[in-house]
């Protein structure tokens, strides 16, 4: 556990930022935290993971004035927690707190301020009772947290528990701040096994109260009626700081993956012709879907790029000649690039958040296909409030989120109803498509407006440091 550099000496401002451990929680914090120390060249952060985290991101580009502290392996390995995701949730609840604050405690610089992951439901806790400030980060749509923090009102609707078979379509118009939604758009963790989680997200939106900050990877202009809710409920800063991803990183035109295999094929395509497939780096859909997901976009004729993780193989046994000429199947890939490549024409995407920011940040419109927690409502929100994506669906309402149980016939989206929405989709010159178009590059607009000089973010960043720096001290900030 030792230090990768020492401190700076001109260090006035020191950030210790603690993700929840997954790579959807990680890299949007550390996005911001790379932000903070460029506007700022005496801020020091100490950025804490676990020790099997620092193997995974040790090789990753960071600035000078970001350093990496661990804790140790005190929870299950990255590697098999989606098998058991309740159990993992429960692990990082009850295991990293004590050796965090052991960490603290062998920090050679005082503390000004914590940066945490709004699930690390103890951290502010901790910060309260060393007198350091705590900023929440929450990692969601500010429309998820929302929802979360306003659960007795859906107990007081009648609307927890349900049977979503029965009444998912019965409207929710009563959380302030969202518009109108339906039932069956909540997160999937209201019923069925996500209710095993259900407690702690209710926790960890209950304990930002108890912060001095509320920090959002969102926009302000895209849920601003959420973000003026939650301003006048909270009497502290609330600072939306989002897109927080990579994108001071399009900058540098010398990355390595503008020279891999996938960039030159896609500078090989017509421009907005490309499909982007990728399901997320967490869950997946079933074995059985994916068959159909597989067969319905070859059978569409569509050209595609597949960032298949664990499937390549699979999916490329799928395939022929011809098929190889049309589509590219990676393990992974420089997402954010390729959304911004100009053959990209849509996004095939699972609507985890951070995903959803980066396809709304490049202009990109979204095939929505949700799976579990917050993808269901983002899905919503992409396809219904922002209007600019479909949802891949079948008729009669089954989505391929984790409330689809079965492998049979009913509980499928089939591959030919996946290829007669992948054509629909793909097609700019259509009415709907010129619609969707245009609506998404005036989403992108506002996306980009936010981080540019004098925007809602950039303006949010600088009065969160103008409030850091003032010292380790929460009754500097009352």
């Amino acid at each position: 556990m030792g230090t990768l550099q020492t401190v700076q000496p001109t260090t006035d401002c020191h950030v210790v930022a603690m993700p929840y451990p997954g790579r959807g929680h990680i890299n949007p914090l550390m996005n911001i935290c790379k932000e903070l120390v460029s506007r700022n060249a005496r801020l020091l952060v100490t950025f804490v993971i676990t020790e099997e985290w620092l193997g995974l991101l040790g090789s990753d580009p960071k600035p000078d004035r970001v350093r990496f502290r661990t804790v140790p392996n005190v929870i299950p390995s990255e590697h098999g927690r989606a098998k058991n995701f309740s159990g993992f949730f429960q692990s990082v609840t009850n295991n990293l707190k004590a050796p965090f604050e052991e960490l603290l405690d062998r920090l050679d610089t005082p503390v000004n301020v914590i940066i945490a992951d709004t699930y690390l439901i103890w951290m502010t806790d901790v910060g309260n009772r060393r007198n350091i400030p705590v900023a929440s980060l929450w990692p969601m749509s500010a429309s998820v947290f929302s929802v979360f923090r306003h659960f007795d009102l859906v107990e007081q609707n009648g609307h927890f528990p349900i049977d979503l078979s029965v009444r998912g379509h019965e409207i929710v118009d009563y959380i302030p701040g969202i518009p109108t939604i339906r039932v069956e758009d909540l997160p999937t963790i209201f019923e069925g096994e996500g209710r095993k989680v259900l407690k702690w997200a209710k926790e960890a939106t209950s304990k930002v109260s108890k912060a001095q900050f509320l920090l959002s990877t969102s926009v302000y202009e895209l849920e601003s009626q959420v973000f003026d809710a939650l301003k006048a409920k909270f009497p502290f800063p609330v600072y939306p700081l989002g897109p927080s991803i990579p994108h001071s990183q399009l900058q540098t035109c010398s990355n390595y993956s503008d020279t891999a295999d996938y960039f030159k094929w896609l500078d090989s395509q017509p421009q907005g012709s490309v499909l982007y497939i990728s399901l997320g780096s967490f869950l997946s859909v079933s074995a059985a879907q994916l068959d159909e997901i597989v067969a319905g976009i070859r059978g569409s004729g569509t050209r595609y790029l597949w960032v298949a993780r664990d499937n390549v193989s699979m999916i490329k046994e799928y395939g022929t000649d011809d098929d190889d000429e049309l589509g590219f199947v990676v393990p992974w890939c420089d997402q954010l690039r390729v959304l911004c490549h100009a053959s990209i024409g849509g996004f095939w995407t699972h609507c985890g958040w951070n995903s959803t920011l980066e396809a709304v940040y490049s202009g990109v419109p979204m095939l929505t296909c949700p799976i579990f927690w917050d993808q269901v409502p983002d899905s919503k929100q992409i396809v219904e409030d922002w209007k600019i994506g479909y949802n891949v669906i079948k008729k009669g309402g089954t989505t391929m989120s984790s409330r689809t149980t079965d492998d049979d016939d009913q509980g499928l989206v089939k591959r030919e109803k996946i290829a007669e929405l992948v054509k629909k989709f793909m097609n700019k010159e259509s009415s709907d498509g010129k619609v969707m178009s245009k609506r998404v590059k005036e989403i992108q607009e506002v996306c980009r407006k936010a981080i540019a000089k004098g925007g809602s973010s950039d303006s949010n960043f600088d009065a969160f440091i103008r409030n850091i720096s003032h010292g380790p001290n929460i009754s500097k900030l009352n």
